[in-house]
Parts: C-alpha cells; sequence; structure tokens
C-alpha cells in the first residue's frame, strides 16, 4: 500500500506533475471571483470564459487543482441528480420527463466538451448496472428504484430492466438475478479531467492562483493571507471543504467516501467478470457503493464513508487497513472472481451534503455571491451542469438550464437550503443510522425468512432516508 501522497491511484496516472501555480500576494480586481480549483468552480470559469470572453475570472484555490473531491472520487458521470425528486416531484409529468433530459443529456455534454477541447480523460458511456446480486431481497428494492426512476420522468429507453441472463451478459456477479440498466452513465479519470479543465481554462485567460486559501469572503471581496481580489461576483465553490465558511458550512456538510483500486487484471480474469464495455456498477446496498473498469483495465470501487463530528473534511487522502479490507470484502461479494487479487491504492476524500439532499445552483445577485453544490456524491456530472448553469445566470443568459427549478436567481442560500442540526445531534444521528442500514444488510445477507424483522428494519431505515434525504 502506498503512502499518503501516492495513495490515490488518479494521481499516479498523470504523465507528469502539474506544475504549482503562483500564490495570490497582491491586491487584484475581476469581474468574478471564484473560490475551489475543483470541478464546480473550474467548469463555471470555462463557460464564463467561453460566453463572455472579455471578461476578467480569477479562481482562488486553498491547495493545489483537484485537492478535494473533484481528484479523489470513483469517476462516474451519472445522469441523474441526487434528490432530483425534492426539485421535480410536484411538477406535471411533462415537466419531469424535460427535466430528467436535461440531467441525462448533460452526460453526452460532458463528452462532447472533452472531445472539442482535447482533455483526454478515458471517458466512456458504458451505462451503468443496478444489480441485484448479493440477496435475493435486492430484486424488490432495484424494481422499486426502477418504477421510481420511471415515475420520475426518466425515459423507458434510458432505464430499463434486465433479466439474468442479461445481467450476465454484461456483467457476472455473484449472484446476478437481475439489475437496472441506466444508458445515460459514463465513466472517466478525474484527476485528467481536473488537470486538462484548467489548463483549458488558462488558455482562455482565467487566472489560477494555488496555495491562496480564502479566509473571508465579504462584499465584494476575498481576501487570503497575502493578497485580494475585489470583484462584483463572488461564487463559493467549495463544496465539501468549505471549512473556513460557516455559514455555508451549516447547510452543506462534508461524508467521507473511500475508495480502492486493485491491480491490473488478466485477460483470462475479465473474460470471467465480463463488463466488456466497460459499465459502471453498484448493487443496492444502503451503505452505497460503485465501480468501474478502468482504462487500464482495474477496478476502482469505493463505498460511503463516515461522518466525522464538528463536520471536518478530509484533507489527507490515505485511508486505514480496516476501509481497505471492507471495501475488498464487498467487491469481492459481488464478484468472486476477484478472491486473490491484490489491492495496490486506497484513499478518501468529502463529499458535500445538503439538508435535504437538494443539489443547487444559487445567483444572490443583491449580494454578489454564488454558489453551487449538495451533489451527495454524484458531482462529476452535476458540478458541469451546475457550472454551467451558474455563469449562464452571472451573465443574465435565457436558457433551458437556468429555468430548471435546481436553479435560483436572486435568491439566497440561506433561505433556500436547510440548516443542518447542531452537534452532537449531526453527528449521534448519523452513527444510529450507520449502524442500523448495517443491521439491515447483515439481516437481508441471510437470505431467511424474517417476516416481522425485515419489514420493520426496512420502513424504520426508510424512515431515516426521508430524514436525511
Amino acid at each position: 500500500m502506498h503512502t499518503d501522497a501516492l495513495s490515490n491511484f488518479w494521481s499516479t496516472t498523470l504523465d507528469e506533475r502539474p506544475a504549482s501555480r503562483p500564490r495570490l500576494t497582491a491586491h487584484v480586481q475581476a469581474d468574478v471571483v471564484i473560490v475551489g480549483a475543483g470541478f464546480t468552480g473550474l467548469w463555471t470559469a470555462y463557460y464564463l470564459k467561453r460566453l463572455a470572453p472579455e471578461r476578467a475570472i480569477v479562481v482562488l484555490e486553498a491547495e493545489r487543482v483537484g485537492h478535494g473531491a473533484s481528484g479523489r472520487n470513483g469517476g462516474w458521470v451519472v445522469g441523474n441528480l441526487a434528490g432530483l425528486e425534492r426539485h421535480i416531484g410536484d411538477l406535471p409529468l411533462a415537466e419531469r420527463q424535460t427535466c430528467c433530459g436535461v440531467v441525462a443529456d448533460n452526460v453526452d455534454e460532458v463528452g462532447r466538451v472533452l472531445a472539442f477541447e482535447g482533455i483526454e480523460a478515458d471517458f466512456n458511456k458504458g451505462g451503468a448496472i443496478y444489480a441485484a446480486a448479493r440477496y435475493r431481497d435486492q430484486i424488490a428494492i432495484q424494481r422499486d428504484y426502477l418504477q421510481h426512476l420511471h415515475e420520475l420522468g426518466h425515459s423507458e429507453a434510458n432505464c430499463y430492466w434486465l433479466d439474468a441472463e442479461q445481467l450476465s451478459e454484461k456483467a457476472r456477479f455473484r449472484n446476478g438475478y437481475g439489475g437496472i440498466y441506466h444508458r445515460q452513465v459514463a465513466t472517466l479519470n478525474p484527476v485528467k479531467l481536473v488537470t486538462g479543465l484548467a489548463e483549458c481554462v488558462e488558455r482562455l485567460g482565467v487566472t489560477i492562483y494555488e496555495q491562496s486559501r480564502a479566509e473571508t469572503l465579504a462584499h465584494h471581496k476575498v481576501s487570503t493571507r497575502e493578497g485580494s481580489v475585489e470583484s462584483p461576483m463572488v461564487v463559493c465553490a467549495t463544496e465539501g471543504y468549505a471549512d473556513r465558511f460557516l455559514d455555508f458550512k451549516r447547510h452543506v456538510i462534508p461524508v467521507q467516501s473511500l475508495v480502492i483500486a486493485t491491480e491490473p487484471l488478466s485477460e483470462a480474469r475479465w473474460q470471467e467478470i465480463g463488463m466488456a464495455e466497460r459499465p459502471a456498477f453498484a448493487d443496492a446496498s444502503r451503505l452505497i457503493n460503485y465501480g468501474h473498469r478502468t482504462a487500464d483495465g482495474r477496478i476502482v470501487f469505493g463505498a460511503r464513508g463516515t461522518y466525522y463530528l464538528g463536520a471536518r473534511s478530509k484533507a489527507d487522502q490515505a485511508i486505514d487497513d480496516g476501509a481497505i479490507r471492507m471495501r475488498r470484502d464487498l467487491l469481492v461479494d459481488l464478484l468472486p472472481a476477484l478472491e486473490g487479487v491484490r489491492v495496490e491504492y486506497g484513499w478518501g476524500g468529502s463529499l458535500g451534503l445538503s439538508r435535504n439532499f437538494r443539489p443547487h445552483a444559487i445567483l444572490d445577485r443583491a449580494s454578489g455571491l454564488a454558489t453551487a453544490g449538495g451533489y451527495a456524491g454524484e458531482g462529476v456530472a452535476a458540478s458541469h451542469l451546475f457550472g454551467r448553469t451558474l455563469a449562464e445566470m452571472i451573465l443574465a443568459r435565457d436558457t433551458e438550464r437556468v429555468r430548471m427549478p435546481w436553479a435560483f436567481n436572486d435568491a439566497s442560500h440561506r433561505q433556500l437550503i436547510k440548516r443542518w442540526e447542531v452537534e452532537p445531534l449531526r453527528w449521534l444521528a448519523a452513527q444510529a443510522i450507520t449502524y442500523s442500514y448495517a443491521g439491515e444488510e447483515a439481516l437481508m445477507r441471510r437470505d431467511r425468512p424474517a417476516p416481522l424483522l425485515k419489514p420493520a428494519l426496512r420502513r424504520l431505515n426508510d424512515r431515516f432516508a426521508s430524514i436525511i434525504e
């Protein structure tokens, strides 16, 4: 296993580490200043420059480009939004279908922009399999989820059921009972994307300062230890790393997600597993997991981690042996052909979770402040859509995206995003929910009838989910 600097597999795939960018050591002016050089900040900068090349755009990054979740995630580009039903559940079906079409088409838009700009990020649109593959109760769970997707507005052409035989043609899990195939999902290498996107926006004229932690967000001004940027518009694009900004941290908290990467697999092993089209895959566990086959023939596989008391973001990347073993065991449980395969990397980061799972793009023109986030782990695709939306709102462009129900013009995040409860209530609730989810998982894996306990525990966990989501 590698030390912290080399624990993240994605970071090792670059031909060379990008040179450090300068710190902000002066007082400068800009038309827009963006705090955070991750996906949200860089996509916002990209579309601002593409739409209004004359605008002066400055990006401030506390560490290095892609230091946060943008450089540490599992690489899924999902044509959906976590918590989408919160925004569109009460709309007529035709409007829901339009909204779902926007988030589905966003996957193809990411691929189109990468091709147009020459950003090589191993983008592969292989769809996603949401499998019922470890215990029979997952069949009903996935069937219910497919019905939910259709009722929400996703098309049957994009989301449909695979029977056991159809599933085995795509991937061979331990117990391949069936599952959902979601066509509008791709995978990529997030470090290659964030690195290439930063270089792209710099070519367009955006200025990026690294090692320039924003210490205060005042009215039309962002200050660092050694300098400041005055601007009529400030974009806070910190998501799960808003440690210094209590006003945002009350509304979007960091939750850990931890990932492993195997050694490259032999062709014989891939013949056993399948996945010739390199689909993303997950099962129906509440302990959310996600994986895919990388361009060089490994499996990258992650599962939701924990919540730190006090809403602390994960600064380092390395994870401990216990976290690695848990994910390896879960992966082998899904894919027995991986027994004996070595795990070479293990890393983690913090994703941003808003209360009631409400991803958002918000522009408060009166205060000159904009923000986007709350992606709940699905930020690779959402950050592109929301960064583009923020740019269009800032420039007062009338597009379909700015009229979406998750885009809020002339509004404040304080009014729109519910605050999280105070500590230690948040932490205690997180521990209780984690143990309850694990109990349901253990009970279902026994594959034995429990006519009273199983439904009761499932109802309890559904209730937990409705409270936090």
